[in-house]
Formats: structure tokens, sequence, C-alpha cells
């Protein structure tokens, strides 16, 4: 922990907080529908390249992520779903139109930053749930 090195700083040992990092920034969308895949690439150097199918199923549309906590809905079926559409947003946010009729919920760059930072952890937990869907129904 860094801490204040004025004196009177010093006697209270007053700590430096650490600045926020600022939201991520999109500046490239490449829709690839032949791969089923939406490229993003942010000012921070990172780029992500993310299936049609995952960003169907982490909508975060209140249909799928629901009205709190507890009440995300096991989206399946969503294996060959497309992207029909990539709508601008202002300057924070896109809305992905799917061709399966999907198209509420903001994919704000600081949510597809995390989809693509957290990926392999997501999909993990998606693929355990609709396991779990699968051999109970």
């Amino acid at each position: 922990m860094l801490h204040c090195s004025n004196t009177l700083a010093r006697k209270a040992r007053l700590p430096i907080l650490p600045t926020p990092m600022p939201d991520p920034i999109a500046t490239e969308l490449r829709l690839r529908r032949a791969t089923r895949v939406l490229e993003v690439s942010f000012a921070d150097g990172s780029r992500f390249e993310l299936p049609f199918e995952y960003l169907r199923v982490h909508s975060p549309s209140a249909e799928v992520k629901g009205h709190g906590p507890g009440q995300e809905v096991l989206v399946l079926g969503k294996e060959n779903v497309g992207i029909t559409a990539v709508e601008p947003v202002g300057q924070y946010a896109v809305k992905l139109v799917f061709d399966d009729g999907h198209d509420t919920g903001l994919y704000t760059w600081k949510y597809l930053h995390e989809l693509g930072r957290e990926r392999a952890a997501k999909w993990a937990r998606y693929e355990e749930r609709r396991s779990r869907a699968r051999s109970s129904g």
C-alpha cells in the first residue's frame, strides 16, 4: 500500500488510493458472419473474438439477466444463432440484433471487454449449467 509522504499524512497513515481504471473504449468491431464471431478491439490494445452463441447466451438484457441476482435465465439452442446487425448506441455501446429476433440489451464497451477477458470462465460456467439442465430434463 502506498502512503502519503507529507508530515500530516505520515502521522495519520492515510493511504493513497489507486485511481480507478477508465472504462474500456472499443476502437473497432468486425462482424465475421462466416465464422460467427464478433471481433472487438479496444484502445488498451486488447482484442477479443466473441462467438455469436456466447454473446447471445450472455446478453445483458433483462430477458437473460433477469431483474435481480439469482434470476438469470439459461438460454439454450443458440449454437447456430447469427447476428444480422450491429447498431451503435452513443459513444459507449452497441445493440446486437440476432437472427432469432432477440435485440434487447445494450452491450457496453465495458461489458464486451468483460466478456472477452472472462470468456473461458464464463463459457465453462455456461456449459456446466447447460449440461445439468439437459441431464435433468
